[in-house]
């Protein structure tokens, strides 16, 4: 089992090296970045918002000698999309060593604009980029649980991940003209923040999807490849809004041929499968720098089993799987 951190903890020791008790879970915030050097530091938020319309995601990253952040929106009904990205060489996005919610973090470029914001109660989101505008509130209460893990690869590298689904988000989204208006019990927001120092070359799956069944709010939150060979995991479950740790590897089935045949994820209280409706693909290469990027966003359904041997229904639950590989 994965021990459990209900303290506040430095990700690194003094000298800049991983804080072995930063090893562990938690389920609430709980990790500080205090990451020191250049080069390898890593930081980036990751908002996405699914709605039965539309879905819209953007990230804002800082990689120490470059910054970016990207955007990417969905017409559910039409599968029209739009997507774009900015990339500031030897530029820092310094908001992004504040702590988690202290401050504005605001990726703003010639072409669109995305922002996280902190506010009384939660964070509001907003994004302009032309053919897209939005302006988000999610919902988050002080007693709302998420899943926050330190991968270490080694005492040099090592990556602290926080992934927290099912958030209540209200607000509009506008897409080519269209206002689609976001809330009800259908609308989510979910949450990947990351802070660490990463190797040169890492492949990654993540699996996230929210929804209710049989009157039970589940959470799905599944990684693979990255933490293998590790103490830790990115796996677990939100029951009713509390999390329930899965502290071993689970397995994943797909074909990277096909990335829209069915998917399957099963192990230590999850059967699931994935069945894609859309593909989205990203390709960046700069010979040292590279990014290969396949999510593929569609439907979960199966069964999850909790620690004291429940069993849920999944049934349709909309959310995304994808197969990640960056050289940076």
């Amino acid at each position: 089992m994965e021990r459990e951190i209900d303290h506040t903890v430095n990700l690194c020791l003094p000298n800049g090296r991983l804080n072995p008790r930063a090893i562990g879970w938690s389920r609430f915030p709980r990790h500080r970045d205090n990451l020191t050097g250049w080069g390898r530091n890593k930081r980036f938020d990751y908002w996405c918002v699914t709605t039965p319309e539309v879905v819209l995601a953007f990230s804002i990253s800082d990689t120490d000698y470059k910054s970016g952040f990207s955007l990417f929106c969905l017409d559910l009904a039409t599968r029209e999309s739009v997507a774009d990205a900015e990339v500031r060489w030897l530029q820092r996005n310094h908001a992004m060593s504040a702590p988690w919610g202290t401050r504005p973090i605001v990726g703003s470029g010639k072409r669109f604009d995305v922002g996280i914001h902190p506010c009384d109660g939660g964070v509001r989101l907003t994004a302009n980029a032309g053919r897209v505008t939005a302006e988000l509130f999610v919902e988050i209460g002080e007693d709302h649980e998420s899943m926050g893990v330190l991968v270490p690869w080694s005492s040099r590298l090592f990556q602290y991940t926080r992934k927290d689904n099912c958030l209540p988000v209200t607000g509009r989204i506008v897409l080519d003209g269209r206002e689609h208006v976001v809330g009800g019990e259908d609308s989510y927001a979910t949450m990947d923040h990351g802070r660490g120092r990463w190797p040169y070359s890492i492949v990654w799956n993540w699996a996230s999807a929210s929804g209710s069944t049989d009157g039970h709010e589940i959470g799905l939150q599944f990684g693979a490849k990255w933490t293998a060979g590790t103490p830790s995991t990115e796996n677990s479950l939100r029951i009713d809004g509390h999390i329930e740790k899965i502290s071993t590897e689970l397995e994943w089935l797909y074909d990277p041929a096909d990335w829209m045949a069915p998917w399957r994820i099963r192990g230590s209280g999850v059967d699931v499968r994935f069945q894609p409706v859309f593909h989205r693909a990203s390709k960046f290469d700069k010979v040292i720098v590279r990014s290969r990027e396949d999510q593929v966003f569609g439907r979960f359904s199966g069964t999850v089993t909790s620690r004291a041997g429940r069993t849920y229904q999944v049934r349709d639950h909309f959310g995304w799987a994808e197969e990640v590989h960056r050289r940076w």
